[in-house]
């Protein structure tokens, strides 16, 4: 059964940086994109960074870009996302989720995502 858990939110002050982790088991973690993803009260869950399952590839979403960073350790069977300046916007549950096919040579579609973590609350504050 696969199971991903996500790990490192809080409640950091804007300009503020965490560091989100999501530790995967269940199978073959190196051979499947990951994703991050993120829903605020009321509004719907957005993608805010993925990776395919090599790394050759990584998208940010454009409110992201530039202060966000998705790496994945397949030794330690872990996505991260690093979350730099961050901003009151920011403020979220963020998900990770895994690919449902395996070596995919482009990111999986939204519905693509099978496997999904429990989410982890980030508030950045004023």
């Amino acid at each position: 059964q696969v199971r991903l858990v996500e790990s490192g939110g809080g409640l950091v002050q804007a300009g503020g940086a965490l560091r989100l982790s999501c530790a995967a088991s269940g199978r073959i973690f190196s051979n499947y994109a990951m994703g991050w993803f993120r829903q605020a009260p009321g509004k719907e869950r957005e993608i805010v960074a993925a990776i395919t399952w090599t790394g050759a590839l990584i998208y940010y979403a454009d409110s992201v870009k530039g202060r966000f960073t998705i790496s994945r350790d397949n030794a330690k069977n872990t996505v991260y996302l690093q979350m730099n300046s961050l901003k009151i916007e920011d403020t979220a549950v963020y998900y990770c989720a895994s690919d449902r096919a395996p070596r995919r040579s482009r990111f999986p579609t939204r519905n693509e995502y099978e496997f999904w973590g429990q989410g982890t609350q980030v508030t950045v504050s004023s």
